[in-house]
């Protein structure tokens, strides 16, 4: 990012859109001064609550859990150094990046996501564009998200589908998928540049150019934030470039971006709680040699979609260079460095066809390559040893066709079915165990099923069984041994490993019982009978079935223009091993509840409008396993209170903003270990202030 674009952001703040009201409704209210330059959101694919029976492709006609985050939303949100805090507020939803720098966004959904906290189990797409790596090694495992080449200037509209019901998403989809669109330019965005301070040497950058060429809209962001982190040793110094050209067409929207993303980051690793409880300094690095790692990614990406409904053709095509390493600390002297290097290509491509207004046909395909090199190697004092993990030349092949439809056979009642197939064809060259490399075929068909019913006027009931996938890991089926040199012997291929496929069972309501408030709630039951375990040393094979049931229950009330308030609960009954290994422990380690609330007030105040927002979010209830024999134990118990102050007078939006993370050494990143509880300790109180020019 040139010198000249920095020193453009003078001034800041990096939430942008207008609160989580109708920009109308606050002028209206006297809430917005009419002169000054307030965002207008863009909200596409979105239906009001009682429109919900009306048959569509978009994820507001599923018959399930959907919640939408949008650009309003991420305004009143702290979001900071983490994209993931987007999803602060979705019900039932545990996200977080690890705080060991861009090593990717967690996102654990309904008892999943158990192993790591990257993202994996949750189908996750932007603009149409998968973002799960499969059988990344950049110390993340297989299918994580890496989310940090976004920035909230950029984002639109979020969907969170909870439960594999949607046709339109593949591998990965077990949990639920994340559906991303980005934001255009043209007057629906204004341009800004701003500037924030944050504590522990956070700094940012941004600047929001949008523009309309003619008939072309423009959209360009750009973004550069450094923070020297709470722990010893640890860091981060990133930078986000992005530019959108959109255009309407006939009935069409045509749009071509690009991005461009690096980052260079340092962690301080994990925090055994039995040496936190006896005196060691939370600000302390791992073994007192702190974790490495740095990113490069650039993509291109077309589209076309309809301009308004859902009838019609739509189509995305994507290029992607990604590059990614991450040196874990294993000792005082030695770390796990893993590698990615991968070029990415897809398309998809597909149509809509409406039928009255009665039923909605969609029917597409989709296909993706990754090709690239994926290692993990032992580092000694800083310098690459001869001894591998695993180092795989990869060469993966996705290719799979959905269709998806609803049809309201009563004024009260709508049917939905679809289904998914989709295929693999890898060849698999093993560096560290040539004997192991191998080509595999798998394949998986996954149908979905669902209802709508309008029971009452003001009371919706749905119910859907879904079957979702993830497809297996490339270490899975060509093993690579224990730790030692490439071109050694031996090697075992499990090529006829199948996909990992679950069955969901969902029942829920959408109710709105008075003026202004609205509830919702289901409940669900998720079996997975062959899921994949590691039964001996290179051997994976499917370890009989797990189960995963829950409810979560979410109530958000709009008192007035001027205050509203949301409460979600989030419940797992039973997220366990149906079959354990002997000795080995059952239940997995996924919070147990997961409780989120917050309330937003606006109003007048001298020559402007301010707005005050408090969020509190905890998890309990978490289980672990320590000492020999394992012992379940319990994690301590999470909470987190978010604060913001946003005041706008004319074209200046200023924001103050504060996190409290009260409990001593309480986290949501934790992991349990033989020797006890592994913490990624945090800062009990963290503030920030931004200033946002518009013009």
């Amino acid at each position: 990012m040139s010198h000249a674009v920095l020193l453009t952001c003078a001034l800041a703040g990096h939430a942008v859109a207008g609160a989580a009201l109708p920009v109308a409704g606050m002028v209206d209210a006297g809430l917005v001064n009419e002169e000054a330059p307030v965002q207008v959101v863009e909200v596409k694919g979105n239906r009001e609550d009682d429109a919900r029976l009306a048959p569509g492709s978009d994820a507001r006609a599923l018959p399930g859990s959907v919640t939408t985050v949008t650009a309003a939303d991420i305004a009143s949100i702290n979001v900071g150094r983490d994209i993931s805090n987007i999803f602060r507020r979705v019900p039932g939803v545990v996200v977080n990046n690890i705080d060991q720098g861009d090593t990717g966004n967690g996102f654990r959904m309904r008892g999943f996501a158990t192993q790591g906290t990257h993202g994996a189990d949750t189908a996750i797409t932007i603009d149409g564009v998968p973002q799960n790596i499969p059988s990344s090694q950049g110390g993340a495992g297989h299918g994580p998200a890496f989310l940090e080449w976004m920035t909230p200037d950029m984002i639109a509209n979020v969907d969170v589908i909870k439960g594999p019901v949607s046709a339109l998403y593949g591998d990965q989809n077990r949990a639920g998928s994340v559906v991303i669109d980005t934001r255009e330019g043209g007057a629906a965005t204004p341009s800004s540049a701003a500037l924030t301070l944050e504590s522990y040497g956070g700094r940012r950058a941004s600047l929001t150019l949008s523009n309309d060429f003619g008939d072309v809209r423009s959209l360009l962001v750009a973004d550069r934030y450094r923070v020297d982190g709470f722990r010893h040793g640890a860091g981060n110094d990133r930078g986000n470039l992005f530019w959108k050209l959109s255009r309407t067409l006939g009935d069409g929207v045509y749009s071509l971006r690009a991005s461009w993303y690096r980052s260079e980051y340092s962690g301080a690793g994990y925090l055994l709680l039995p040496a936190l409880e006896a005196g060691l300094d939370p600000h302390a690095t791992q073994f007192d040699l702190p974790g490495f790692g740095d990113a490069r990614r650039a993509s291109l990406v077309f589209n076309r979609r309809p301009v308004s409904g859902d009838a019609g053709p739509f189509a995305t095509v994507y290029a992607e260079d990604f590059e990614r390493s991450r040196a874990i600390t294993t000792s005082t002297s030695a770390h796990t460095y893993g590698y990615d290097d991968r070029a990415i290509y897809g398309a998809r491509a597909g149509n809509t066809w409406a039928f009255g207004d009665d039923a909605v046909l969609t029917a597409g395909f989709e296909a993706r390559k990754d090709s690239g090199d994926a290692y993990r190697r032992q580092y000694l004092r800083l310098q690459p040893s001869a001894n591998y993990i695993n180092n795989q030349d990869l060469d993966l092949l996705t290719y799979g066709v959905f269709v998806q439809g609803q049809y309201r056979i009563l004024p009260n009642l709508k049917l939905h079915g679809g289904a998914r197939y989709d295929r693999f064809d890898y060849t698999l060259v093993n560096r560290k165990l040539p004997a192991a490399s191998t080509d595999y075929t798998g394949s998986a068909v996954t149908p979905k099923i669902g209802a709508s019913w309008q029971a009452l006027r003001q009371l919706e009931v749905f119910a859907n069984v879904a079957e979702g996938f993830r497809s297996p890991a490339a270490e899975q089926i060509s093993t690579s041994g224990s730790l030692g040199p490439l071109g050694a012997p031996g090697g075992r291929i499990n090529a006829g490993i199948d996909p990992s496929k679950v069955r969901s069972h969902d029942l829920g309501f959408n109710v709105r019982p008075a003026a202004g408030l609205a509830v919702s709630g289901a409940v669900y039951t998720i079996r997975n009978d062959d899921e994949i375990v590691n039964t001996a040393p290179d051997v994976f094979v499917s370890s009989g079935q797990t189960t995963r049931r829950g409810f979560e229950l979410d109530a958000r009330w709009q008192a007035s223009r001027a205050l509203g308030a949301y409460l979600s609960y989030g419940r797992i009954l039973r997220a366990r091993l149906d079959n354990p290994a002997p000795g080995a422990g059952a239940r997995l380690s996924v919070p147990e509840h997961t409780w989120k609330a917050g309330a937003q007030y606006r109003t007048v105040l001298g020559a402007g409008s301010l707005a005050l927002n408090g969020d509190v979010y905890v998890t309990a209830g978490n289980p672990y396993y320590m000492g020999t024999p394992l012992r379940e134990r319990g994690m301590p118990t999470y909470v987190r209170y978010d604060l913001k102050a946003t005041y706008d007078l004319g074209k200046l939006q200023g924001s103050l903003w504060a996190t409290l993370q009260p409990h001593a050494f309480a986290s949501d990143i934790a992991y349990g270990t033989a020797a006890g509880l592994l913490v990624s300790t945090v800062p009990q109180r963290q503030a920030g202030a931004s200033l946002r020019y518009f013009f």
